[in-house]
């Protein structure tokens, strides 16, 4: 069974975020980019499907320029088998990104579809279910647990309620949560080997999907800074301010 997993390039979670001085979006010069962490638990998933003999094959696909092959390289050192990255150098909307994946799944024919809940970016939690939507796939979205049994994957999701178990007939689309796993650190000799891994490049145009922009930011600001906080000495200075300050008790 082939297993496909979407990655996302993303600025480090690490990174402080700035705003261009015109507002238009995010600055990303010289920022350090990395994997999106829920594509990180996606690719952990399928490598360990792999290697339970479950996987034959891990798959990981990217969508953008060029430099996101520094991020597929990574995922195929934690032990994905093969690349393919659709070059584009436009940022496309969640509905085009699952246009171009329903492409990609069209042509590998998966088993199974890995794909994170959300991007950090972003962060709309749409491309997961908008493919399987597309690809006419059952989805099992938030997993925190996937337990894959010979035509069927049984998906533990996290609800408000708590949890929900769910199982879908192969083909399937599963979005990955926080606790699904613990991602892997690559090492060195699996980075040298991935080097020397296949990564087809193809565009946006061979596979016939239109990214133009329907979605227009108006203008990105950064959130407001926060007031800071004042100690006090007891309980009793705490409800004095609390009453006849902040005015939040009576």
């Amino acid at each position: 069974m082939k297993v496909l997993v979407p990655v996302k390039r993303v600025i480090d979670y690490n990174v402080k975020v700035r705003v261009k001085s015109d507002q238009t979006g995010v600055d990303l010069t010289n920022a350090k980019m990395a994997m999106n962490p829920f594509c990180e638990i996606a690719v952990e998933e399928a490598v360990r499907l792999k290697e339970q003999g479950i996987a034959s094959e891990v798959i990981v696909v990217s969508i953008g320029p060029k430099a996101c092959q520094e991020q597929m390289r990574n995922a195929m050192a934690l032990g994905a088998d093969r690349g393919i990255h659709i070059e584009c150098n436009e940022f496309p909307e969640s509905l085009q990104v699952a246009k171009l994946l329903a492409k990609v799944v069209e042509q590998e024919s998966p088993g199974l579809v890995i794909i994170g809940k959300q991007a950090i970016d972003s962060d709309n939690n749409q491309t997961g279910q908008m493919l399987a939507a597309l690809t006419d796939m059952p989805q099992g979205t938030f997993a925190s647990k996937v337990n894959v049994a010979g035509q069927s994957v049984q998906v533990t999701r996290e609800i408000d309620g708590g949890l929900q178990t769910l199982t879908l007939s192969l083909p399937a689309v599963v979005t990955t949560d926080l606790r699904l796993n613990e991602p892997r650190f690559a090492k060195l000799p699996d980075i040298m080997k991935a080097k020397r891994k296949p990564l087809a490049v193809m565009t946006t145009e061979e596979l016939g999907v239109d990214i133009t922009s329907r979605i227009s930011t108006l203008k990105v600001t950064p959130p407001p800074v926060r007031a800071a906080g004042v100690m006090v000495e007891n309980v009793a200075e705490l409800l004095t301010k609390l009453r006849n300050e902040a005015k939040v008790i009576s």
